[in-house]
Order: structure tokens, then C-alpha cells, then sequence
């Protein structure tokens, strides 16, 4: 798959999550990259700023769990696979502050694989992964993680 190939239902699915639930629309959330098993949303820092002029950690912990969800809903969709994704849990550390725009990005956690989740969905209907999700900050250091795991379940088909 191209850039392009990868990006197009990317920017569909932002739009989505832009018009379906509104504190992505409020944060002014936008699709940074979409490659291989990597994917990072953009949010300006106006929308999403606290009372001490920096990033609002609610708006850190949003993104990252939206940029893990979209992860993992895309993959679902490639594969053709009709299916709910929600958190199951998740753990945030905040270690700096950020006073300009930021991005969060989501890529699976390292012990964590596609076919085993593929596999797993397809014999019970439902499978779990690891998502890790960074902010990076000024100095190339995060400013943010997030640790995910991420459950689909699929749909059952309409009657």
C-alpha cells in the first residue's frame, strides 16, 4: 500500500470521529500520518489549553486514546471486519508540560501483533491489543504516554 492508499480512509475515519463524537470536533482534531502500523493525530492547542496556558491533560489522554482507537478501527476496517472497538483500560503518565500545538502518536505496544489479534477475533468473535501511544514533547522527550488495551468485538449481523 501507498501513502496515499493508507491515508485516504484514514482522513475518512478523522472525519468520522469529527462528526460522531463531539469532543474530537471540539479539540479540532486532525490525521497527522497514517503508515504501516503507525498513526498520529494532530490538535491545536487553543481548543485544548488549561488555565496555566498549556496542553489540559484531559486533551492529552483524549487524543491518545482516540489515535489507539483509530489504530485499531482501521485495521479492523482494511481486513473487513465489522466490529466495535472500545478501551478496556488504560494507563496515562504525564511528564512535561506542552505549550504549543501537539500530536499524539499510537503504534502497537512491542509485544503486541496483528495476526494473534486477527486469530483470535476470528475463533471467539472478540480479541484484545496493546496499544502504546506517545506525545512527544519540545525536546523530542514524551511529554505524555498512554498504555492501551483495546477489545473489538464483532458486530452481529442485522435481522
Amino acid at each position: 500500500m501507498t501513502t496515499t492508499d493508507t491515508q485516504i480512509p484514514a482522513q475518512q475515519l478523522v472525519q468520522f470521529m469529527r462528526d460522531e463524537i463531539p469532543l474530537a470536533h471540539t479539540m479540532d482534531l486532525q490525521l497527522g500520518v497514517h503508515e504501516n502500523d503507525m498513526l498520529s493525530l494532530l490538535a491545536p492547542l487553543a481548543p485544548n489549553v488549561n488555565d496555566k496556558g498549556c496542553a489540559f491533560g484531559g486533551s492529552l489522554v483524549s487524543v491518545m486514546t482516540l489515535s489507539g482507537w483509530a489504530l485499531v478501527e482501521l485495521e479492523l476496517r482494511r481486513r473487513g471486519e465489522d466490529c466495535d472497538v472500545f478501551v478496556a483500560e488504560s494507563t496515562v503518565r504525564y511528564l512535561a508540560p506542552l505549550w504549543q500545538d501537539f500530536r499524539s502518536e499510537a503504534r502497537l505496544a512491542a509485544d503486541a501483533d496483528w495476526a494473534t489479534f486477527f486469530q483470535t477475533l476470528k475463533a471467539r468473535g472478540r480479541a484484545r491489543i496493546e496499544v502504546a501511544c506517545v506525545v512527544p514533547g519540545d525536546n523530542g522527550q514524551p511529554a505524555a504516554t498512554l498504555s492501551a488495551r483495546f477489545v473489538a468485538k464483532r458486530r452481529e449481523p442485522a435481522v
